[in-house]
Parts: C-alpha cells; sequence; structure tokens
C-alpha cells in the first residue's frame, strides 16, 4: 500500500502568500514616481514629471498617493515608440498651480503626434487618481493617437473635464472614456465633456457643478449612463443644458439630465438615437423646463423609451423647435398634465396625422426611386 503523503498545515497556510509573492514579481515592472520625485512638497513638480514621462518610453508610469504640484500640462506621446501608461493611486492627486499656464493637467498624446493602433503602444492611457484644475484649468485632454483610455479617475474643480480633440485618423480619435466622475469649477463657461474627435465611447460618468454637461461636436460616438447634474448658482441657470448635440450620427442610451433648464439640447438637423432617456427637474427655482430643443430647420432625432419628469410649479414644455423633420418621440414617458408651454412633439409621434403624413410621403418617394432603379436596369 502507497504512503499518503500530508503536506503540514504551516506550508499549506503559507503557499497563497508565496503564490501571490511569485506572481507580483512576475509583474512587468513599473516606474515609480516618489523613487525620483517627491509627494507632497508644496513645490511644483512639473518639470521633473514631465522629464520623467520623456526618460521612459513604452513603460508604466505610477504616482503613488500624495500631491504632485504641476504648473503647466503634462503631456505625454502619441507616438507609439514613446508612449507611456500613466496609473495613479487611489489618493495620488496631480494639482494644477495658481500659475498653471493654461489648458489642461493631463495631454494624453499632448506630444508626438501619431495615427495607429497596429504598433504595440499606440493604446496608451490614464487610469486612477485625482487630476484637480484648481478651479482654473481643464482636467484631461485627448489630443492625438487612437485608442486611448481614461479609466476610474476623478476630475475636480475644472473649466472642461475632459476634451477629445478632433482625432488624428481623419478625425477619429477611437477613445474608450469609463467609471469617471467630473466636477466642474461652477463658472458660467464651465463644461463636463466636449468632444471632437470622433468614434469613442463613453461609459458611467458623473458630471457636476457644470453649465453645459456634455457638448458633441462629433459623430459615431456611444454614451452609455451619462449623467450630468446642475449644482451651481440659479444666477447661471439661463442657458444651463445638459447635453448638447451638433453633429448628429450618435446614441445615447440610459442618459440622464438632472434639473438643467434644457435637457437635450440639438443643434443642427443631426440623427441621433436616445433610447431609454431620463430628464428629471427636483427644484421649481430655475423656472422654464425643455426636454428637447432643436436649433434648426428639421427634427431627425429618434427618441425611444424616454421619461420627462417635470414639476408642476414650473413653464415646462417637452419638445421647442421646427414641426419638420424625420424625427420621431416613440413611447415618451411623461405626465401631459405637467406641460403648459405647448405640445409640439406630438406632430412627431406615430399617432400624429402630420407623421402619417411624412411616413406616407416616405413611402411613395421610395417607390418612385425604386421604379426609377427598376426602368435603369431594364435599359441596361
Amino acid at each position: 500500500m502507497k504512503k499518503l503523503f500530508v503536506f503540514p498545515l504551516a506550508l499549506i497556510l503559507l503557499l497563497p502568500l508565496a503564490l501571490g509573492t511569485a506572481t507580483a514579481a512576475a509583474l512587468p515592472d513599473t516606474v515609480c514616481v516618489t523613487d525620483t520625485v517627491a509627494a507632497n512638497t508644496g513645490a511644483d513638480v512639473a518639470d521633473a514629471l514631465q522629464a520623467l514621462i520623456d526618460a521612459n518610453p513604452n513603460r508604466t508610469i505610477y504616482f503613488p498617493d500624495g500631491e504632485y504640484l504641476v504648473s503647466h500640462s503634462l503631456c505625454t506621446p502619441a507616438d507609439p515608440s514613446k508612449s507611456v501608461d500613466l496609473q495613479l493611486a487611489n489618493y495620488a492627486v496631480v494639482k494644477a498651480t495658481d500659475d498653471f499656464a493654461g489648458g489642461a493637467v493631463i495631454c494624453l498624446g499632448g506630444k508626438d503626434p501619431y495615427n495607429t493602433t497596429w504598433q504595440a503602444g499606440s493604446n496608451y492611457g490614464l487610469t486612477g487618481g485625482v487630476i484637480d484644475g484648481n478651479m482654473i484649468a481643464d482636467g484631461v485632454s485627448i489630443d492625438s493617437g487612437r485608442e486611448t483610455k481614461v479609466q476610474n479617475t476623478a476630475i475636480k474643480h475644472t473649466v472642461v473635464g475632459l476634451r477629445i480633440a478632433y482625432g488624428a485618423n481623419s478625425g477619429s480619435s477611437d477613445a474608450d472614456i469609463r467609471d469617471i466622475n467630473i466636477i466642474g469649477n461652477s463658472a458660467a463657461d464651465s463644461v463636463g465633456m466636449l468632444i471632437e474627435g470622433f468614434d469613442n465611447t463613453f461609459t458611467n460618468i458623473r458630471i457636476g457643478y457644470v453649465q453645459t454637461g456634455v457638448i458633441m461636436r462629433s459623430a459615431g460616438n456611444s454614451l452609455t449612463n451619462i449623467h450630468p447634474l446642475y449644482q451651481i448658482d440659479w444666477d447661471k441657470y439661463q442657458g444651463s443644458c445638459g447635453f448638447v448635440e451638433e453633429s448628429g450620427n450618435n446614441l445615447y442610451t440610459y442618459c440622464y439630465s438632472d434639473q438643467f433648464q434644457t435637457a437635450f439640447k440639438i443643434v443642427g438637423n443631426g440623427r441621433s438615437v436616445y433610447d431609454n432617456c431620463f430628464a428629471y427637474w427636483w427644484s421649481g427655482e430655475g423656472g422654464s423646463c425643455t426636454g428637447f430643443q432643436v436649433e434648426g430647420d428639421q427634427f431627425n432625432a429618434t427618441v425611444t423609451n424616454t421619461r420627462i419628469d417635470f414639476r408642476g410649479d414650473t413653464d415646462n414644455t417637452v419638445y421647442d423647435g421646427p414641426l419638420m423633420g424625420s424625427g420621431v418621440f416613440d413611447r415618451l414617458l411623461i405626465d401631459e398634465g405637467r406641460i403648459n408651454a405647448n405640445r409640439d412633439y406630438r406632430a412627431f409621434t406615430k399617432t400624429s396625422p402630420l407623421f402619417q403624413l411624412k411616413e406616407l410621403f416616405n413611402r411613395l418617394k421610395a417607390f418612385f426611386y425604386y421604379l426609377k432603379a427598376l426602368f435603369g436596369a431594364a435599359k441596361a
């Protein structure tokens, strides 16, 4: 009979610790900022941090807990052969000084512009920590490169929290932004996110203390669970807006405008989709409230399963804009008794005679094009 070999209890208890040590040792090496640049000194360390970034291409640069003051932007290279990945501990704070030079505290792809997704190193980014604009600076910008990521980061006290510039790939920036919180500086020009590059995804973002939550100037973007909340002085309320759409062909899902005077503003004739979105007003201080405002000559958006929850003591309208266009309000959840301005949105519901007339016209137009193509093929 074979003798059963039994591990000593102490060895069994120590085995997970030993495996954890081995795993940690096998992880890729990182550059620890505080090996060369001290935190919590109260001194400007911008030049030292920029030198550290420039001297460590294709490395992960780790910021331990503590405060790092910077008088100008920290710029990471977009060139994949020089790019770095910034990782901040939960309580690591990169903060603008009182004499900050302008722009964003962190400029991802802010130097050595490049356009590729093929070469390793193209997907650099920023993870964790706190980026503090000190009430005068922008927070984070993505200036060049593609496949940039920003995640699990708090962006505080900024003029513009997150800005994505016109992308390197004919406008496309292909960035992935998720799980971030943005707090503005409460100024009349404060913006949570300003998006100029195309083809980005935004997921789980909360925005507060801004005049405008999101300004979208590009197309091909997907926004899921974005929640801007109006929290600044009521004397700045006029013109405040949760989401401003200046392009079209974007997808808004579970997006929530909270207390802004206008929940969703569409500038132009864009064809974006708003699905399962929500607009809510919890205070009557601001006065008039609008669900959708269109500044163009047509309304072409698709709004489905969206709830617009007005108060009963304010001037409320679901839709303020032209009566022309191919847009639709489908399965809109509202309390009709709280609409006391106009009910023009009904022109874009499927039961509206005007909507049905437009549908008939579109079918006839499609049939005409079909006959034209058919006769064209027969002649050929």
